[in-house]
């Protein structure tokens, strides 16, 4: 059964429903589809000039293929707003979409909007036929980020895409550079003003009104054309008798038109419809049962009929006829004839408005209606219900606007949404608001109880760490940790929020610093972990993905026992937890310690293993990163026929425009494309991906690229451009003890390394080699030339046969294994699920020093711990 806030939701992404009695605007219409040869279309006039109309009208008699949001002032929220725009997109021409976007849009408040923008862009070019995005109202949208992201999309829209925006003020953004290519179209407010013969044909066709030639002057010349008041005049002119003296009374007026008009029409209208229309207009969108809420009764059914009969400013929003909105001029002139004449009934509106919409689980509306009815109580209620909720969509710009809603917040909302509060201000960059918040908060939790008071400021410990990581003021983190309290217990808010949805690795995302490390942050992440466990924490969400992070930079570090270590302890609760975003940087940066190893196959194993786990989870987005790192292994095996076959499946092509998401898997392409011989488009897709890394800040990427860079450049002979790719990657690499990136590569690597401190000596006193020092190359050379284990060769094991003694549930699991049976059989019989049977098997393989199931069986016949 569909939710009723999906309902309410779809209400905004519905196309206007067609009148089909409406004056068929011609000219208008040509010019709307001369815009199917332009990037951007533009329609700027004041209220009531027909905008919305002309864009349904227009949709309607081309049948072109439109996806169309309905803007509000609660879409100023970045997520909130491209979340809109691509289930719009999905919902008309792009089914894909969602699934694509949903990943990104989640992680929004820690990644780039841009990248976001650019994966829409890419699955918008695949589509077949034209299409178009109608955002309708942009001017309520006052929100810059958004502005200038929406100016990102039309400079990249592909050609089949084109882009109409409606508002009633000028657009936020200068479109001089399209128009200056022709391709921006705009229909200004004069274009859409009714000529006489628009007019005629409205009131003899659509009004069904007997105008004389005279009359119909008169009509024009105080409107000016302007439809909404043409509209206006008609409904005032039906309920008159008298049409001399109602078009006298004009005569000489000279203050707001559309006051006057609205004034007309309400003043005429039978008391019982007047004073419903006055207590509805509380309601951005309405049907007979918020009505019946709202007003308390219930007959709003019938009264709504009345109204459309009357032809009042009322729109239908969905082809069934059952949710509606007033006209925005005349549910504004209703809005302010209500707050002078009923102020009181207004906040009784509002709150009776907010009950019903909180029955309906629709809690925004819930929380919007508390807010202008000013029952802060309702408020804060609402919000505690609704707030996690809010969070995992990642719109923090709504929740900051309804924080500050509330007057005197330390006096108005609960410790735990003052903590969510200081938390929001440090997610939308407010940073210098933290701390004081914070104090605020600890001087007014002196009347809790004991227990309430500990878990706050576990609270106050999670906002404060999160603060470091954002502004990396790292010794007031260190200041602050001196300071940890003795007891305090986990919040569950906090520390299990869910810190990546879409990155291989954690050390890409804004938790993960972006790659940044050095001993500091180590430091950093040492303590925190060391705080968390010392609570009990250790499995708490926050604290694996810091030990995750560290994993990561320990590899990089070429730390491996530190880094396999760490992986341990993530591993197993990233399973029970079913942690998908934990679960995959985890077995990426396992299979990188076994390949270091030359353990082929036990690399190919987990990430075998991780691939048919997240299909079990319907975590499916997370496939290529793991098919793409699939293909990597193979490519170090020196076999490319089977890394092409694995990233057939990703279906990437050479013509593609790489986007940021899809990095690991463009950069594996690109690997494939030089084994393949084709450097040219493997180039090609380098240089189209860097400046994105270097948008986004992300350093593994301004590392890798330039690495790949000289990498080939070098192996076609191209030494000098080699050596400064090779550099770039060097200087960066130094200032955060990158090694990995660079041992990685192989003998190429050590070859290229060698030819460029060769270089150096040449011209030593150049200043091109400036930010890499001689200690930092000599020490990755000397590391290259320690050598590496032979390819599939396991690690020397002690006379026992044992890395590490089995425990009697691996003992238990091995014994079923010497029988045959599998996974899922085992999983059964021990009452696990089949993911924790795979654990357990890693880590018999590791005790036992082996890599698969099969070289497992023989090691335990030969130890004797199974029959043969």
């Amino acid at each position: 059964m569909l939710n009723p806030a999906d309902v309410l939701l779809k209400t905004k992404i519905n196309l206007p429903v067609f009148k089909d009695k409406a004056v068929k605007r011609g000219h208008l219409l040509e010019m709307l589809s001369t815009g199917q040869h332009c990037r951007l279309t533009s329609i700027c006039a004041p209220a009531g000039f027909g905008k919305t109309t002309l864009l349904g009208q227009w949709i309607f008699h081309t049948n072109v293929r439109a996806a169309w949001v309905s803007l509000d002032e609660k879409d100023n929220d970045l997520s909130r707003f491209w979340r809109y725009v691509a289930y719009s997109l999905a919902s008309a021409c792009c089914p894909q979409l969602t699934e694509r976007m949903t990943p990104l849009l989640d992680s929004l408040s820690g990644s780039s909007v841009y990248t976001m923008i650019d994966a829409m862009i890419n699955e918008l070019d695949l589509l077949p036929d034209h299409a178009s995005l109608i955002l309708d109202d942009l001017h309520v949208i006052a929100n810059q980020q958004i502005h200038q992201s929406l100016a990102y999309l039309i400079e990249y829209l592909p050609g089949n895409i084109h882009l109409y925006l409606s508002s009633r003020a000028a657009l936020p953004f200068s479109a001089a550079k399209w128009k200056v290519r022709g391709e921006y179209n705009e229909i200004d407010a004069p274009s859409l003003l009714f000529t006489r013969e628009e007019a005629a044909h409205f009131y003899k066709d659509v009004a069904q009104l007997s105008l004389s030639s005279s009359e119909l002057e008169i009509l024009l010349g105080f409107t000016e054309g302007w439809v909404a008041g043409l509209q206006l005049f008609a409904i005032s002119l039906l309920a008159s008798s008298n049409y001399d003296r109602l078009l006298q009374r004009m005569s000489g007026y000279d203050r707001n038109v559309a006051d006057y008009l609205l004034h007309e029409v309400i003043s005429g209208l039978p008391e019982d419809i007047h004073d419903f229309l006055l207590q509805t207009s509380v309601l951005q969108r309405l049907d007979f049962q918020s009505c019946d809420a709202v007003l308390q009764r219930t007959d709003s059914h019938a009264m709504l009929q009345r109204i459309i009969t009357l032809n009042l400013f009322i729109l239908p929003l969905n082809e069934e006829r059952t949710w509606y909105r007033y006209h925005h001029l005349f549910s504004e002139f209703l809005q302010k004839e209500l707050l002078i004449k009923h102020p009181q009934a207004w906040s009784e509106l509002h709150r009776r408005a907010s009950a019903f919409f909180a029955e309906r689980q629709m809690m925004d509306e819930a929380i919007e209606h508390a807010l202008l009815a000013k029952d802060y109580a309702l408020a804060v209620k609402w919000l505690e219900q609704h707030i996690v909720t809010v969070l995992k969509r990642g719109e923090f710009s709504t929740l900051l606007r309804w924080f500050e809603a509330f007057p005197e917040p330390v006096r108005t909302l609960s410790p735990v949404l003052l903590l969510l509060y200081a938390f929001t201000l440090n997610v939308v960059g407010k940073f210098d608001r933290v701390d004081p918040l914070l104090d605020d908060l600890e001087r007014s939790i002196a009347d809790v109880t004991e227990e309430q008071r500990q878990e706050i400021r576990s609270g106050i410990f999670f906002v404060k760490a999160n603060l470091v990581f954002s502004t990396r003021r790292f010794e007031e983190w260190f200041a602050h940790a001196d300071l940890i309290y003795d007891v305090l217990p986990e919040n569950p808010l906090f520390y299990n929020l869910n810190f990546n949805t879409s990155e291989p690795l954690i050390r890409r995302t804004a938790f993960g610093l972006k790659g940044l490390l050095s001993a500091q942050t180590e430091e950093v992440g040492k303590r925190f972990i060391a705080i968390l466990q010392s609570h009990g924490w250790q499995d708490s969400l926050i604290n694996l993905y810091v030990v995750q992070a560290l994993a990561e930079g320990y590899y990089e570090w070429d730390r491996q026992e530190d880094s396999g270590t760490l992986l341990k302890q993530v591993e197993w609760i990233a399973l029970q937890k079913q942690v998908a975003g934990l679960l995959v940087p985890n077995r990426i940066t396992l299979a990188r310690l076994r390949l270091v190893k030359g353990e082929y196959d036990s690399a190919k194993e987990a990430i075998n293993e991780t691939i048919v786990t997240v299909k079990e989870w319907t975590e499916y987005h997370w496939l290529p990163s793991l098919y793409a790192f699939r293909a990597r292994i193979d490519l170090l095996e020196d076999n490319p026929s089977e890394a092409e076959r694995v990233m057939d499946l990703l279906h990437l092509s050479a013509q593609d425009k790489p986007t940021l998401d899809k990095e690991l898997e463009y950069l594996t392409f690109v690997r494939l494309l030089e084994a393949k011989g084709n450097t040219t488009d493997a180039l090609r897709i380098l240089e189209t991906l860097k400046p994105l890394g270097k948008r986004d800040g992300c350093l593994l990427s301004m590392v890798e690229i330039p690495v790949l860079q000289a990498l080939i450049h070098h192996k076609l002979g191209h030494r000098l451009q080699a050596f400064r790719y090779l550099h770039e990657a060097l200087a960066l690499g130094e200032q955060n003890g990158y090694i990995r990136s660079f041992l990685d590569e192989g003998e190429r690597m050590a070859r290229l390394l060698r030819d460029y401190g060769k270089q150096r000596r040449i011209v030593a006193k150049r200043q091109e080699w400036e930010g890499v020092s001689w200690d930092y190359v000599n020490n990755l050379l000397d590391r290259f030339a320690a050598g590496k284990p032979r390819a599939g060769s396991p690690p020397a094991l002690p006379a026992d046969g044992f890395l590490e003694p089995l425990t009697q549930r691996e003992s238990v699991i091995l014994g079923l294994l010497g029988q045959g049976a599998t996974n899922q059989q085992i999983a059964a019989e021990l009452d696990l699920t089949v993911g924790t049977v795979k654990v357990y098997l890693n880590r018999i393989y590791g005790k036992l020093g082996v890599s698969s199931r099969t070289q497992a069986l023989l090691k335990a016949q030969d130890l004797g711990l199974i029959a043969p």
